[in-house]
């Protein structure tokens, strides 16, 4: 059995955190509810999830008196802590403030009950330096963390013989027989063991029990021809109809937006496969906020979604030969959407070809929010670099973007793939390893 002491952070960050301790004591300080209750007006994620909160505390007091403490559905036992009235002020440090007081409760929690391991769980990092130093075990949130290290990369390299391969390119299949546990849609390299330069592009089927070759799309599309093996992975999953979403991860000056949108513009506006393609970011700024902006909300919206329609420009030059729309007649007419993140929750997505830019900088609530507006129809693509993340309240490990790359990699409507290899330019690809 162990105290652990939930910091505000924690619960703005994932409101189902109650939960996320087994059948341990989880314990929260007064000054946390006061700092949920000054969150709970704003229109922001935070604010939605203060609001979550409030309302699971309040359910859970049917239950019982919430300083008294009451049992979770978990097994987990939740309580209040009042300050003075449960004896924890009495050794109060720091100027006051909120997180002082925070540590000042974990403190005398830990001196009155030396015996039961107290842990204070904040994402707030001088929050848990300060703790330490006054002997109190601190941790960060983990519970949605996927370390970098661990990330799944959606590729693989297997070596067989000859005779394999000759059986993989004339039967277009090949039995994976090894003993090993393969995810759908799983990319691999085939590399002749004699001659391992002698290669061949597959894919593990949706059963996980063989490779199967891939869709070569080298002619290119919408103007956009992959130049190297990710691309061509990347290609055959956004344009297999039975994918419905996909992953794409690569650092600046892989293709990722360009191949993505190249893709949507195929299926949506030569293939009439989606009614609509739509374009969508989160609007989190590199850098200082340029506070207010003028305007109507498109042109409010334009400086966010500037790279987007970069990119569309982009595409729509590569295609001034070929008998399609530019791209702002297809902007104007509402086939392509750009749009930003804030208004999606309760709505509900079908039939179109859904994007999602820059998605490092958002968090697992607000992927699990996005992915459960998706309908009947839709096709929904993630792209994003976790080295590049402007959203103070995620990291390279806490963000979304690498929590539904776990969590999906073993599904058979989910493929996911890394672009190792910058081709925007040579200076680009270099500021991209060097800086």
């Amino acid at each position: 059995m162990k105290n652990y002491i939930l910091d505000t952070n924690v619960l703005l960050h994932d409101p189902n955190a109650l939960l996320s301790f087994q059948d341990n004591n989880v314990l929260i300080p007064i000054e946390v509810l006061e700092e949920i209750d000054r969150f709970k007006r704003e229109s922001s994620e935070l604010g939605r999830n203060a609001r979550t909160v409030s309302r699971t505390l309040d359910s859970l007091r049917c239950d019982g008196q919430l300083s008294d403490g009451v049992r979770l559905r978990n097994g987990g036992f939740l309580r209040i802590l009042l300050g003075a009235k449960n004896g924890h002020a009495g050794t109060r440090n720091g100027n006051g403030s909120v997180d002082s007081r925070i540590v000042s409760v974990a403190v005398a929690l830990h001196k009155s009950r030396p015996k039961i391991p107290t842990i204070l769980v904040t994402k707030d990092i001088n929050l848990r330096i300060q703790a330490d130093a006054l002997g109190v075990q601190a941790e960060d949130y983990e519970t949605d963390r996927v370390l970098l290290k661990d990330l799944y990369t959606g590729m693989i390299e297997r070596y067989v013989s000859a005779e394999q391969m000759a059986l993989f390119r004339s039967s277009g299949k090949l039995d994976l027989d090894d003993g090993r546990a393969y995810d759908p849609n799983e990319y691999c390299t085939l590399c002749e063991a004699s001659h391992p330069k002698h290669t061949a592009l597959a894919k593990v089927d949706p059963t996980g029990k063989k490779l199967v070759p891939i869709n070569e799309h080298r002619e290119g599309i919408w103007g956009v021809k992959p130049r190297n093996r990710e691309q061509r992975f990347a290609f055959d999953a956004l344009l297999d109809e039975r994918v419905k979403l996909v992953t794409v991860m690569g650092k600046a000056g892989t293709g990722k937006t360009l191949m993505v949108l190249a893709a949507g513009l195929k299926r949506t506006v030569t293939d009439r496969e989606f009614r609509r393609l739509v374009v969508a970011r989160p609007t989190v700024s590199m850098g200082k906020e340029l506070g207010f902006l003028p305007g109507s909300l498109e042109e409010k919206l334009t400086p966010w979604m500037q790279p987007i329609q970069d990119t569309l420009e982009l595409l729509g030059d590569l295609n001034m030969g070929n008998e399609q729309r530019r791209t702002h007649d297809l902007i104007r007419s509402g086939v392509i959407v750009v749009e930003a993140l804030s208004y999606i929750r309760g709505r509900s997505i079908a039939n179109q070809f859904m994007i999602i830019d820059e998605a490092q900088n958002l968090t697992p609530l607000e992927v699990k929010t996005i992915v459960t507006r998706v309908g009947q129809g839709t096709k929904i693509v993630f792209t994003g670099d976790p080295y590049q993340i402007d959203n103070p309240y995620v990291d390279s490990s806490s963000n979304g973007f690498n929590y539904l790359v776990s969590r999906f990699r073993s599904q058979p409507i989910a493929a996911h793939i890394e672009l190792q290899k910058g081709e925007r330019s040579e200076l680009a690809e270099l500021a991209a390893n060097i800086l």
